[in-house]
This record gives structure tokens, sequence and C-alpha cells, in this order.
């Protein structure tokens, strides 16, 4: 745990000014612009970060090209290089509290919850390790006694990596560690909002003595570096998360380079509760599911579909537990829901309270203590009486709010469930195991789980249906992305040959 002085000593890191980080070297921006980074608790800013534009992106992509084309890193025997990726997971070791506390304080997430997720995402460099040490292999196709066949798989080149502001640095992790694994170079444009822990990965990196060129930052807009790195020609993948219009543009614009994309998009992600469920544990994972993170989660389950015979009972359990959530300074331990990212995602959110009444729904929420008033506060709130007509029902709020609806059966529900655009997530539950595997079955999503909360095992694969993405990433499936299949055939006994042209 962090102690009163670290606290104090963290509180004046922050203040410092962030850069970019190109070919080993912290670096302004060369138009020598600056982002204001708020606080979302106070609406106080904490810093500035450099705003890198076309030109850093050219620069950080020049570095990248230089490493992959004529640096060691993809050559360097499998040994060294994954010593590199442990190295990088035993110093974020030595700085999770210092990270929790920097998520928290950036994004408004609470830090008891920032704190497990930083933990998971050393352990996202060392699975990549052994992914690669034991699964990152071919197949061999032998033809008679003439040919050996066989399948290798190359990096591809330089990774231009785009994350989002909601758990920056679990995600920032999740495709750096498998990126560098597999011998690519590295070009990160992490979200405007949140470049605390960004710039504290680079220092990680910088401190693991990669070459220079492999990893680099460049902090930005999406409108202006985050499109410079999708359309420069240098670089060969676009590896995005975040919301499903922008990266349906990411696409359009990286089609001319014929880069390969992989795009974990928006969610609506239904949570279906039949009546043999066990109560409390539905209980339980339906409020977590929606209110953790701030509501802030891709694969948040907020569209809850009750069967009719536990709906009267199940809200108002709902309604006595939504409103004992503690809502409060991310920076205290006891804080469950803190504040939303920014002013702009905060008008959003309660825009579509007042679109629920207008729809004709029932809003229960709470009103945010007088002393949290400067924040971005969004208390967790419920949405009754709801139709999946209605836009609280089809769109992606991406805060506190849980909709709730009901069914009469089996068939019904899987219709419901499955008239909306997305299709990321999905949970079942019910004691009937059957109904359990035939449910998550026909329910459109790349993910589902049946009788458990969002509980991720990093060997499978992630990733959504519809407008939720493009791509698998997580496991071995990531391979497929960050590494090119090369087939060579070698000739092992001298086969006919046609001779065209010899008399």
């Amino acid at each position: 745990m962090i102690t009163t002085g670290e606290t104090v000593s963290l509180k004046h890191e922050t203040q410092k000014n962030i850069s970019l980080y190109i070919n080993g070297e912290f670096t302004s921006a060369a138009s020598g612009k600056t982002i204001k980074n708020m606080n979302p608790f106070t609406n106080e800013q904490i810093n500035e970060v450099a705003e890198g534009q076309s030109d850093d992106i050219d620069k950080a992509v020049a570095a990248a090209r230089e490493a992959f084309d004529h640096g060691p890193w993809k050559t360097m025997k499998l040994k060294d290089r994954m010593a590199y990726i442990y190295r990088i997971a035993d110093l974020i070791d030595e700085e999770i509290e210092k990270i929790a506390y920097l998520e928290a304080l950036d994004t408004g997430l609470p830090i008891s919850q920032t704190r497990n997720m930083v933990s998971r995402a050393s352990e996202n460099f060392r699975f990549y390790a052994r992914m690669v040490e034991s699964r990152l292999v071919g197949d061999a196709y032998q033809v008679d006694d003439e040919f050996i066949n066989y399948t290798i798989h190359s990096p591809v080149g330089v990774a231009g990596l785009i994350t989002p502001w909601n758990a920056p640095f679990m995600l920032e992790t999740w495709k750096v560690a498998p990126a560098l694994a597999t011998g690519n170079t590295v070009v990160l444009k992490p979200a405007e909002l949140s470049p605390l822990s960004a710039n504290l990965l680079a220092e990680v990196i910088h401190k693991a003595e990669l070459p220079k060129g492999v990893f680099n930052v460049v902090h930005g807009y999406g409108e202006t570096a985050g499109d410079a790195l999708v359309r420069h020609p240098d670089v060969q993948l676009i590896s995005f998360t975040g919301e499903t219009t922008t990266g349906s543009t990411i696409i359009k614009n990286s089609a001319d380079t014929l880069k390969s994309c992989s795009m974990e998009l928006g969610g609506k992600s239904p949570i279906i509760v039949f009546d043999d469920a066990d109560f409390e544990r539905a209980l339980d994972a339906c409020v977590w599911g929606i209110y953790s993170f701030n509501g802030e989660r891709c694969t948040a389950n907020s569209r809850l579909f009750l069967q009719e015979g536990i709906q009267e009972k199940f809200i108002e359990a709902l309604k006595i537990r939504v409103a004992s959530i503690k809502v409060g300074d991310p920076l205290d331990a006891r804080t469950e829901v803190g504040p939303l990212i920014d002013k702009g995602h905060y008008t959003k959110v309660k825009g579509y309270l007042d679109v629920a009444k207008e729809e004709g729904a029932d809003v229960i929420t709470a009103n945010i203590p007088t002393q949290f008033a400067r924040g971005n506060f969004v208390a967790p709130t419920l949405i009754l009486n709801a139709e999946n007509h209605m836009r609280v029902a089809q769109e992606e709020i991406f805060g506190p709010v849980l909709t709730v609806m009901t069914f009469k059966d089996e068939e019904e529900v899987i219709k419901l469930a499955n008239d909306i655009d997305y299709g990321l997530a999905g949970y079942v539950w019910t004691n009937d195991i059957k109904r359990g595997h035939r449910v998550a079955h026909k329910v459109e999503a790349g993910m589902l789980w049946v009788n458990a909360q969002n509980v991720r095992d990093l060997r499978t694969p992630f990733g959504g249906s519809k407008s939720s993405g493009i791509g698998r990433e997580g496991g071995h499936y990531g391979f497929d992305f960050y590494t090119e299949l090369k087939v060579i055939h070698v000739s092992i006994e001298e086969h006919r040959i046609q001779q065209f042209g010899k008399k």
C-alpha cells in the first residue's frame, strides 16, 4: 500500500509534464504544443502532455522502421528477446502501487480496482513470452519423397497500437506485449485523456533497455496523431480498442496502404437471468458487471433481461444494492464508483438519463454528495420499464447505468438479446446447464459467460461480432495478427521439372 509520504511524492511527480518517447529518448512534440491533462475528480489540471502530430508520428515510425529493418530485435535469438519481455514484467511489478495510483488519479477509476488491473499487466508480458516460447510453431507437410513443406511465423513490421482511456495501462500492455514478443516494433498512441500510465510504461521499457526504436509512444489526439499513424505507409498493423464509429473510420483510412486491422469496439452486452438462476450469485455478478470500472467497460452487462417469474424480487434487490454502492474519491480504497473520465463524457451519460425519461422509462438514480460536486459523477443508475427498441437499450452509454427489461421464455430472450447492432459479450444465468449452453450458442456475441461474471482467461480469444469488432486477440489467436505466416517449400528429391524450350 502507498504511504502518506509516498502519496506526497507521487503528487509532486504527476505535476511534471509528459513527453513523447521516440527512438529511446523522451522528447517534446515538434510543434511545442501541449494538452492539458485534467483530474476527473476535481476537474483541476494535473499536468501538461506533449501533443504529438504528424511530424512526430513520422519520426516515431521512422525509428520503429529502422529498428525493425536494421536493428537486432527481430533477428536476435528467442531467449534473448524473451529476456527483455520478462524484464519488463519484473519492472512493472516493482511499480504496481505507483501505476495504480496514477491510473486512479488520471481516469477516476477506484484505486482498489486499478490495483487489480495493474497486477494483471505484468502477467500480459510473461504470458506472451511463454506463448511465443511454446506455441509460436509451424506445421510440416511431406509430399511423398519429393518435398517437405513447412510454415514459419515472421514478425510483420511496425505495429501501430491505439488504446482507450478506460483501464489504459492494462489494455496498453495487452497489445504491446504480443507485438513485442513476436518481434515487431511498436508505435503506441495512447488516449489523450489518460496519459499518465502510458508515460510510466515508456519509463519502464526505457529502464529495461530495449534497443532504440523498438518501442515508441506518441501522445496526441486521435484526429491528428492517431490518423497519421493509421495512414502511414510504413506501418503494417493497426490494433485499436475504442468506440465503433472511430473503428470504422480507421478501417477506411488504412485501406489505401492495405494494413491489417484488429478492432475491439463497443458493446451493449446482455445479461440474461432465468427464474431458476442462483439468485444471489446472479445479483452479485449483475451489479459488479455494470457498476465496476464506473460502468466504463466495453464488456459491461448493460442490458439486463429478467424472466418474468423473478423480475419483482430481483428488481427490489437491485434497488437496495445499487443504493448502497459507495460513490466517492477514486483514491479512497473504500470507493466502488468514481467520477467519469471527463466533462464531455459526463454530459453524454447524463443526457441518456433524460433520453430514458423522454422514451417513457423510469430512472432511479441518486444525488451526488455536495463534497464531490466538482467531479464528473453519475450515480449508479437503474432504468426500469424499458423496452428493447429504446435508445437506452440499443446505444452504448458507457457509464454506471443498467437498463432492465423482462422476457417470458428462452425463445423470446434470444430474439431480444440479438436485436441490436453490437455483439461483444453476453452473460447467461440458469441452473439448467443444457439451457445455458443452448442460449450461449444462440446469442450473437464473441464471448459468452454462463453462470459467471467477466473473468478473462488469457489463453482464449477476445473479440466481438457485428458492430463490436473484427478479429481476435488473446492466446495464440493473436499470432494470426501479429505475425505473417510464411510457407517454405523444400525439394528433397530430383523431382521432374518441365523443360520449356529445350530441344
